[in-house]
């Protein structure tokens, strides 16, 4: 959407026409725009307003109802913060006892509306002029949150007692940035503001090494529902917990947060295959946290390399999946398509950890005949390739 369709979708008849069209169709949307042109609605105005339906009906995912008086760009909706996840920063903030928090990079304003919502004050800021207008449009509902356009590293921070900080990690043309120095903006420029607002918040793609994160940060990864979404730096008071790392595991619309003992993470020993097999959530294994879940479920490693858990007694833990084990065997081809064949398997759900064995073409190997379903498990045991078949408990 270009500044001419923001104008027209602004305009008393444009908010009209997006509040009336209905839920998004991809099969109805050409349908629905040839009759709108017909009927003497400008062009500009017919593309943004099915542009923005598009992505509303994308942003409900992230964003749940509030997506449906929001507006969206592409890039800032793929970069917007989750609502779950949102009120958990806001509420740092709060807890902190902040009262004015400046969104240097606010996007479309996600986070922003989510700080102005538990009563912070917001100054928000974008490079971009069109996200900025937009993110004036999403935060209207909120008299102590003004958006500025301009690079938020040369606002007036005199009077804010709190710093938050989403960097794109993307190119223009949205090739993924793994340097922390090619972020916009860069990740040295952001850290050089605890030294004049020590409430820094940043948030960064899950992915970034243990190595490129500064000492003096509580980092936490975050997941919802499974899928491993951002980590979290937090300096300063926005850190009581003090420097080091935790995983924030959100499911169910519960939230549940694994973090290391006062000796720093647990080292669990490895042994032989119990019982039951657990897979840590994805949040606990980039936390480095495995260790720590392994004691919490009396467990050890099947490998001292491998974050796969196993135990001889069950335990429900939102910070890893259960599975019984059911049959144990070494990986051989032959033998896992005989053992599937007696059983008449022919759905099968493949999960892999430490081998280079590809599932799918696994999959057509084992030639799969048969109305039962089973999952099967490849991975290392005490260094050699196991398969070990297990059932969800």
């Amino acid at each position: 959407m270009d500044a001419a369709g923001l104008t027209a979708l602004l305009a008393p008849e444009g908010w009209a026409l997006l509040s009336a069209l209905p839920p998004y169709d991809e099969k109805l949307a050409m349908t629905i725009s040839a009759r709108l042109r017909d009927e003497g609605l400008d062009p500009v105005l017919v593309a943004a307003a099915l542009t923005q339906s598009r992505l509303r009906a994308k942003g409900h995912a992230k964003l749940g109802d509030f997506a449906d008086g929001m507006l969206f760009t592409q890039a800032g909706l793929e970069q917007a913060t989750r609502l779950e996840v949102g009120a958990h920063h806001a509420r740092r903030y709060r807890d902190a006892g902040l009262t004015h928090v400046a969104d240097l990079t606010c996007g479309i304003g996600a986070d922003a509306m989510a700080f102005a919502g538990v009563g912070l004050r917001v100054t928000a800021s974008d490079v971009d002029e069109m996200t900025a207008a937009i993110a004036t449009v999403n935060l209207r509902h909120f008299p102590d949150a003004v958006v500025r356009h301009g690079d938020g590293l040369t606002l007036d921070l005199s009077d804010v007692d709190g710093i938050y900080v989403d960097p794109a990690r993307r190119t223009s043309r949205g090739t993924r940035l793994f340097d922390p120095a090619a972020y916009a903006p860069p990740l040295d420029s952001v850290l050089g503001l605890r030294s004049s607002v020590p409430a820094l918040g940043l948030k960064l793609g899950p992915g970034i090494p243990h190595a490129a994160l500064p000492d003096d940060a509580q980092a936490q990864w975050v997941s919802v529902d499974g899928d491993v979404v951002e980590v979290g730096l937090w300096f300063g008071p926005l850190a009581p917990e003090g420097p080091g790392r935790s995983a924030l595991v959100l499911t169910n619309g519960e939230a549940h947060v694994v973090a290391p003992g006062a000796d720093g993470p647990a080292v669990a020993e490895s042994g032989a295959v119990g019982a039951y097999l657990y897979e840590p959530d994805g949040a606990v294994i980039r936390a480095g946290l495995v260790g720590d879940v392994a004691v919490r479920l009396d467990g050890r490693l099947v490998d001292p390399t491998i974050a796969y858990v196993t135990s001889d007694v069950v335990h429900r833990d939102p910070a890893a999946t259960a599975y019984r084990v059911l049959d144990t065997m070494p990986f051989g081809l032959k033998r896992l398509r005989s053992y599937l064949r007696e059983r008449g398997v022919g759905r099968l759900t493949i999960k892999k950890r430490g081998t280079a064995v590809v599932p799918e073409q696994l999959r057509k190997q084992l030639d799969l005949r048969g109305s039962a379903e089973a999952t099967i498990v490849l991975t290392r045991v005490a260094g050699h390739q196991q398969v070990l078949v297990v059932e969800v408990v």
